[in-house]
């Protein structure tokens, strides 16, 4: 297979908290280096109004001059009091996304090497994710078994030796700092993605980056928690975005971490896998 390089950036939240001198960065450094994928694993507004969705519209069309862009919508990119409960249907919740941003929102992107496939864990305010706590309203993901069932097929429709990845916003592993869980039923989750052949996962929404492996019985996934550009890193963070590089052999992922001295985002932490078989799956 080709070699695939993503640029993995999640939680730019466009409006208030975005910081212009590190959107500024990112743009820059998008259109030098050309990836062959730029994922942005949601939260690309900060209200769901519609002068952040046009800023990030902004954005995602200048990163096409370059690259091939997939972006999935996150919990602030979702009008969740349009509809809560979903009692007024769920169309309304993403109206200004698919206006500005993509009317897609679960998007698949094909390119040499790799199929990714965009899964909408942003889905308001349900009975499936309320909570005890009232500070979780809005905030949890959820997947349903029709959506992975959607992403199985989309695998297997391609070609053999393809790189899976799944991009979308909750983070399925407890972060360090929140200690949480963005997404509801994550080890039903997590086994449903090892099931279907998953190497790899693209997500955000904790605010803090991280990489991990999840071991599981048929097949290992890797993780990538792309950490927020903004200016509500958690714990005083600085932001940072994940640099993805994926062969027939490994997936070899580097977190670059802004630099306020140097106004960029540099190459910090990284780590390797290995790539498993599909056979399995």
């Amino acid at each position: 297979m080709s070699t695939v390089r993503l640029f993995h950036v999640s939680d730019l939240h466009f409006g208030r908290p975005a910081v212009p001198a590190q959107i500024d960065a990112i743009e820059a450094h998008i259109q030098a280096e050309r990836y062959d994928i730029v994922a942005i694993s949601g939260d690309v507004s900060q209200r769901s109004r519609a002068g952040e969705f046009q800023r990030a519209a902004a954005f995602i069309r200048d990163a096409r001059k370059v690259s091939r862009v997939l972006c999935v919508p996150g919990n602030h990119d979702v009008a969740w009091w349009e509809s809560p409960l979903h009692l007024r249907g769920t169309d309304r919740l993403y109206t200004r996304y698919r206006q500005y941003v993509d009317a897609e929102l679960e998007p698949v992107l094909r390119a040499p090497g790799v199929t990714v496939v965009g899964l909408n864990t942003s889905q308001g305010v349900n009975r499936r994710t309320l909570t005890w706590n009232m500070r979780d309203i809005s905030i949890i993901g959820d997947l349903r078994k029709s959506q992975i069932e959607r992403a199985r097929r989309e695998f297997e429709a391609s070609p053999a030796g393809d790189a899976r990845v799944i991009v979308m916003h909750h983070n399925p592993v407890k972060g360090e700092l929140s200690q949480r869980h963005g997404l509801k039923h994550t080890k039903q989750i997590l086994g449903a993605f090892a099931q279907i052949g998953t190497d790899l996962v693209l997500c955000g929404h904790d605010h803090q980056e991280a990489i991990h492996y999840v071991e599981h019985t048929r097949k290992g996934t890797v993780i990538s928690t792309a950490g927020t550009v903004s200016n509500r890193s958690r714990g005083g963070r600085p932001s940072s975005v994940n640099v993805i590089t994926i062969t027939a052999r490994e997936i070899h992922i580097v977190t670059h971490i802004w630099s306020s001295d140097d106004q960029a985002f540099t190459p910090g932490p990284s780590k390797c896998f290995a790539r498993s078989s599909h056979d399995s799956a």
